[in-house]
């Protein structure tokens, strides 16, 4: 308040406020800073470990699925950790608690909520293994680093992630190059490959050739739209012009990059560009693997011979389309503004979009500066996801948490399984979508649960959020901390519907015996995550908040913790 609305709203978007306190908070989730590189050697996958097991002799090649599994998993778990080599599991969950943690404690809010918001957009999933280990670095270093940057590079820079190349299947994806015997024998001679080696930058007649899968998201799901005027046979197109994007080798043998990484120690990586390859990181074109003939895309012709380049055109074409522009806009205003946003709303959006480059910090400026934003229609209208909610509570109720896999398993039984969405489309943006029944009896649940001190790990002093005052009766805390958790609105109704549930000692037992009785969907788990309770080291909170938590456990008692619980399960504390 002091600092007034402009200028808070401009250092949001600036995002570079001190987290000392967090990054102190995150010491403990340091693989998470790992590059994919590095990921490949410190958490190979089991078929790899599995590999070197039987090359060391450890395990006999011939008992691989056969005798006493329990022994043999043994085996090859003691053989991993006397090699030093982590679960990647444990990687996940470390990416899954720092999401947590930094959601409850960042200072910059916009950066992280958008950092949700896009990550959303462009969904990779952990249901798919072959892609989970890369997904910690696809959040550090393709998404939260451009969240209010030019939406063209953001989008080059999901179409080079590792993660994404796999969800999508692009890796994998490859044309039908010129038949030109010259061509050919430039490769060979230019690089100085053997035939052998050349063969091997071949598409393979067998699991190769054209796949359309990241060619159609692309447009129906990152840029253009549904609705965005493009046909089949533009996805086959541009399908087409995006063969060759595929992964640099990682790790000691390459990884699934393995076939280029003699290749590229032969050529050289100063001299892979005259040969038409393009190393970016983690990524590789080759130009073998590349359709070189004519394509259509949009009307756009892109010349027979191209290589790279016209990926990246085709990238930027989309990125810089009119239907984009509405597309991304209606899609802000929508997490932002309203389900239905005003379609006024969305034009101006749409139009600062297409003025300032895809400027996404202008855009969002264009959003918030709008008279639509502060719409009485636009009030309350968006409801908290199951992670909204669960954070919103946390920083409500400024909760200590030294335990965030405990809030992530709430946050999934409340129906929202973070990062594990299998679709390409990420989870609806739409409230019909989070509530129902089950819903709602699950974030009542919760609410009594995080009041009741039962969550471990996450601690809160309740008298301590009223200046350590214990309210007289359940009626006036219900009054109090209403409005000290949900202040500026007109709570009168909503106290009006909670009251009679303040006075039944029963009530607690009854909402879990209900929510038990209708579960929330759970989605299907990652197979290295599968059985996992999910615990990981608690986070070190400093000495000050030590002594607000036990505070806490001495002073709260049953009355308010049921009051508060009731207030967080409150259909008034669902809507943002």
């Amino acid at each position: 308040v002091k600092e007034g609305l402009e200028k808070w709203f401009q250092r949001q978007l600036d995002g570079n406020l001190s987290d000392q306190e967090l990054e102190s908070m995150l010491q403990p989730y340091q693989d998470i800073n790992l590059t994919n590189d590095e990921v490949e050697n410190k958490y190979p996958r089991q078929p790899k470990v599995r590999r070197m097991a039987i090359k060391d002799g450890v395990i006999d090649k011939d008992s691989v699925g056969k005798g006493d599994q329990k022994a043999y998993r043994k085996q090859l778990q003691d053989y991993r950790v006397s090699k030093g080599y982590g679960q990647e599991q444990d990687l996940l969950r470390q990416f899954i608690n720092q999401k947590i943690l930094r959601a409850a404690y960042t200072n910059n809010q916009l950066h992280e909520l958008l950092t949700d918001f896009w990550f959303n957009h462009f969904n990779v999933s952990l249901t798919k293994n072959q892609c989970a280990a890369y997904v910690p670095a696809f959040e550090r270093d393709v998404i939260r680093p451009n969240v209010t940057g030019k939406f063209s590079n953001l989008l080059m820079a999901t179409a080079k992630s590792p993660a994404m190349l796999i969800y999508l299947d692009n890796y994998t994806s490859s044309g039908k190059p010129v038949a030109d015997a010259e061509m050919d024998g430039m490769q060979m001679g230019m690089s100085g490959l053997k035939p052998k080696q050349a063969k091997a930058l071949k598409p393979k007649k067998q699991g190769g050739g054209l796949n359309e899968n990241y060619a159609r998201e692309v447009m129906e799901l990152h840029t253009l739209g549904v609705d965005g005027g493009y046909s089949q046979s533009d996805v086959t197109q541009a399908a087409r012009v995006l063969t060759g994007w595929t992964i640099a080798p990682l790790g000691e043998d390459g990884a699934y990059g393995a076939a280029y990484k003699k290749v590229i120690e032969k050529i050289g990586e100063a001299n892979l560009k005259s040969k038409g390859f393009v190393k970016d990181g983690d990524f590789l074109f080759v130009p073998t693997r590349h359709d070189n003939e004519q394509k259509t895309v949009l009307g756009h012709q892109f010349a027979a011979g191209g290589g790279y380049e016209e990926g990246v055109e085709l990238l930027n074409m989309l990125a810089h389309h009119k239907a984009t522009a509405q597309f991304i806009s209606k899609k802000l205003a929508t997490r932002f503004v309203n389900d239905q946003p005003d379609p006024k709303l969305v034009d101006q959006m749409a139009k600062t979009f297409l003025r300032t480059d895809g400027d996404i910090k202008q855009v969002l400026i264009t959003m918030v500066s709008a008279p639509e934003f502060w719409s009485v229609k636009s009030l309350r209208e968006k409801t908290k996801s199951p992670f909204e909610l669960a954070i919103s509570a946390v920083r409500g109720l400024d909760a200590q948490v030294s335990q965030p896999y405990q809030l992530y398993n709430w946050i999934n039984k409340m129906g929202q399984k973070m990062y594990y969405y299998q679709a390409p489309t990420g989870f609806p943006d739409r409230g019909q979508y989070w509530i129902n029944t089950g819903a709602l009896l699950n974030r009542m649940n919760f609410g009594l649960a995080l009041a009741g001190q039962r969550i471990p790990g996450v601690k809160i002093n309740l008298l301590e959020l009223n200046n350590n005052h214990e309210p007289e009766s359940s009626e006036a805390a219900l009054r109090t901390y209403s409005k000290l958790i949900m202040p500026e609105r007109d709570l009168s109704k909503t106290i009006e519907r909670l009251s009679p549930m303040l006075n039944d000692p029963q009530l607690t037992a009854k909402v879990a015996k209900a929510a038990d009785k209708t579960p929330a969907p759970q989605p299907k788990l990652n197979a290295a995550m599968a059985g996992e309770s999910g615990m990981m080291g608690e986070v070190k909170i400093d000495s000050v908040k030590k002594k607000k938590a036990s505070t806490a456990q001495v002073s709260n008692n049953t009355m308010l913790a049921q009051v508060l619980g009731v207030i967080v399960g409150s259909p008034e504390f669902q809507r943002k």
